[in-house]
This record gives structure tokens, sequence and C-alpha cells, in this order.
């Protein structure tokens, strides 16, 4: 498993591999110090090193072009300033560094144990099928599958059936979602229109939902296939009622660490409200800067950071709960303004995207959308609609009972791969007209 995840890792990075390996015998060795004894050097050993590495590699090219800029606002000579832009962005970097984290300051805390057996370890940190895209997998969860795993054909099945679903999120209902969506944020505000931009913003919305899920399912769904139980990592997050239950739906596992490793590092609710805001303000500040070293992800992140302070504040001072309706509403309405900054190149792009969403008085492009707005683009909506509610789950077990019930049940598993097959050819279509690579799409 560790030779093929390192193959798997080369085949896209070439020697970038050679940091992900410095960064596992960092950690390993940082646990080991930790367990005999030199507790806060082998901590701070494996935070220092890994906040280093994620600088560099991610964050010195935002930090020298904001500070060439501040330099010429101030007419200060910036010649000197050191340029960053050519530093590779080494792939999964983000996942690879929290998730080692995790392990020392589980270590630190008593949660786990150090491990002793380097190729167990490297095979943790480097594990192919969460590596690139998550979830952010913590050494508890696998440490027993490490040493000892039972691979069985109902788990296979289940893993392959995983891993279709999760592909064909990604390759019909994602990339269908990106043409239109990207062709709207694409568009001149002068060629637009509220119409238009709520349409882009809800296909943005759906392609990176079923973007980020579908890279899990895989990433799942591969695990299964070779005796791992990762955990899950979405939970049908556009049926939130407040931004607070949507990230307990929305990346899991990302939500949790910041949750666990940093919101409550720094005190979480036990000092007041204030310092309650001011730890969540923290926090989502960070969150947004893991998704993207730019000001419109500082943006998206502080953006819902507010409103959880909002909700916050309207339930201390015991403000009746709006209806389900009014609630959902809400958390949409947010969501989408969210998701413009998220998508957008600059702040200013977001602002004037947003003014468009509700400029109600301009005129729809109409030539735009008979171009963009094709049949098979309605089709794929629709279905990311559906998709992402449980709707789905209930049919499905409905026709499950109603087959029992009159008998044809043995018939369900052979239609149902059937199913499984088919979806499998339309991805394989899509790949062999699509210029997708799985190395390049995520570098976070």
């Amino acid at each position: 498993m560790l030779v093929f995840s390192l193959f798997f890792y080369t085949w896209g990075e070439k020697e970038l591999v050679l940091l992900i390996l410095l960064s596992a015998l960092v950690d390993y060795s940082s646990g080991l110090m930790i367990s005999s004894g030199k507790r806060k050097l082998g901590l701070y050993s494996s935070i220092i090193f890994n906040i280093s590495i994620l600088l560099y590699f991610k964050y010195a090219n935002f930090i020298s072009i904001n500070l060439i800029q501040l330099l010429e606002t101030l007419n200060l000579s910036s010649e000197n300033a050191l340029n960053f832009s050519n530093i590779a962005l080494p792939l999964g970097i983000s996942f690879y560094t929290f998730q080692t984290m995790s392990y020392t300051i589980d270590v630190y805390r008593g949660h786990v144990k150090a491990s002793k057996n380097f190729i167990d370890f490297a095979t943790y940190v480097t594990l192919f099928p969460q590596l690139i895209a998550g979830p952010i997998v913590r050494y508890a969860i696998i440490e027993k599958e490490l040493k000892s795993r039972i691979v069985t054909t109902p788990l296979f099945y289940q893993g392959i059936e995983r891993f279709i679903i999760g592909l064909s999120k990604k390759m019909i209902i994602a990339n269908n979602c990106a043409f239109f969506a990207d062709a709207v944020f694409n568009l001149h505000p002068s060629e637009s229109s509220s119409l238009i931009a709520w349409l882009g913003v809800i296909a943005y919305s759906f392609q990176i939902y079923f973007d980020f899920s579908g890279y899990s399912d895989m990433a799942i769904g591969l695990g299964k296939m070779f005796g791992f139980n990762f955990p899950e990592n979405f939970n049908f997050p556009y049926i939130s009622k407040s931004i607070r239950e949507f990230w307990k739906r929305w990346h899991i596992t990302l939500s949790t660490w910041f949750r666990d490793y940093l919101y409550i590092s720094l005190g979480g609710n036990r000092h007041g409200n204030w310092r309650t805001y001011a730890n969540l303000t923290i926090v989502f500040l960070i969150t947004g800067l893991w998704h993207g070293a730019s000001w419109t992800f500082v943006f998206w992140g502080l953006f819902h950071g507010f409103f959880l302070i909002v909700e916050r504040v309207l339930k201390h001072q015991n403000f009746k709960a709006f209806s389900p309706i009014i609630s959902h509403i809400y958390v949409v309405i947010v969501l989408a303004i969210s998701w413009v900054f998220f998508r957008s190149e600059t702040i200013s792009d977001a602002f004037h995207y947003v003014t468009t969403m509700f400029n109600f008085s301009l005129e729809s492009n109409t030539a735009f959308l008979n171009f963009y707005l094709t049949k098979e683009v309605i089709f794929v909506l629709f279905a990311a609609l559906v998709l992402s509610t449980p709707i789905y789950k209930k049919i499905i077990l409905y026709i499950t009972n109603t087959n029992r019930s009159i008998g044809i049940d043995r018939l369900f598993l052979p239609l149902k791969l059937v199913g499984l097959f088919v979806l499998l050819l339309i991805c394989f279509s899509y790949m062999a007209t699509d210029s997708y690579n799985p190395f390049i799409y995520f570098r976070f």
C-alpha cells in the first residue's frame, strides 16, 4: 500500500513526493518524542514544521504580492521584496499537513499511542484513496486497520458501488454544472441579468457540492475495497436550516478538525460571549485561507463566521425560531452569496456579481440562455436538486420494500448492477471527451 501510494503521488507530483515523505518522517519522529517524555518539543516540532511548509508552498506568493502592493501604496521601494510566484503548490498539502498535525496533537493529548512502525505511519500519511482531496482521516480511526484488515466480498462490492456513485457525481453532474457556471461567471456584468446570475450561482453551488462529495465518495469507496473505513464527509448540507447546521453537514472532517484542534484550543465558548465570537472569527478566517490563498476565500470564511455569530446572538437573546421554510430560504440566500466569493477571481468581481443578482431591472440575455442552458444542463440541474436531498434514498427504500413485498427482491441486485455499469460507461464517455486530470483539479 505504501509503495503503491507513493507511486500514485509521484506520477502526479514527481520530486515533490520527497516533501510528503519528509512530512511523514518529521511527524513520526515528533510522535516518538512525545511518547518518550519530550512532549512539548515533539508537539511544537510537528506544528512548526507543518505550518512552515504550508506558509511557504501555499501562502508565500500571496503574502509577497500583498506586501509589494502595500509598499507601493506607501510609496516605498518594493525592489527587494521576494517573489514567490514560481513556487509549485504540492498536491493535497492542506490535507496531509492537517492529518499529520491531528496525529501529533492526539498523541500529545493521550488519545492515541505513538506509532513505532514507520511503514504503518507513512502508509497512513500517503494513503492514496484520500490523499489528494480528503476526507481528513485521523490516525485513531484507521490505527487498527493499518495492522489488520478484513477484506470481504460484500465490503468490496460496497466500495465499487460507492466509487462509481462518486465518479458519477463528478463526471456527470459536477462537470455539466461547471459548463454552465463557468460561462455565467465569465460573462461581463453588462451582458448578464438577475435570472442568469442566480442560475449561475445555483449551478456552481451544485458543482462545488458534487465535486467535493464525489471525491469523498470515491475515496470512501476505494478505502472499502482495501478494508479501510473512512469517515463520512457530507450529509446533505443543502437541507440545512442554519449556517451552524450547514457546517455540521458540509465537509464534516474539516469542520470537526477545526472544532477539535483550533476552536477548543482557543477556549471555545468557555470564556464568555465576546471571546466565543472572537474564536469563531479566527477559526473561519483560517477556514477561508485553508481553501485558498486569496482575499475572496478570506471574505468567504469571515462571511460564514459572521452569520454563525449572528445565529448565536439571536439564540442568546431568546428570539423565537423562524419557520423551517423561512430558515431554509435564509440559508440558501446566504450560501448563494458566499459561493459567489468562493468562485470569483477578485473581491470586486464578486461584488459586481452579487449586485447583478439583486438588480431585477436588467433584461435577460436570451441568446446566452439559449446557447448555454441546454436540455442536458437543465436535466443535470434537476438531478442535482433531487440528489442533494435524502429524497432519492427514500425512493430506493420504497422500491426495495415493494420488491420484497411482491417477491421479486432477487431481481433488484442484478438491476442495480446494470445501473452501476451504465453509470460507469457514461463516466468513461465523459472522460474520453474531457481533459480530466485528477492530479491537478484540487490543490488544497
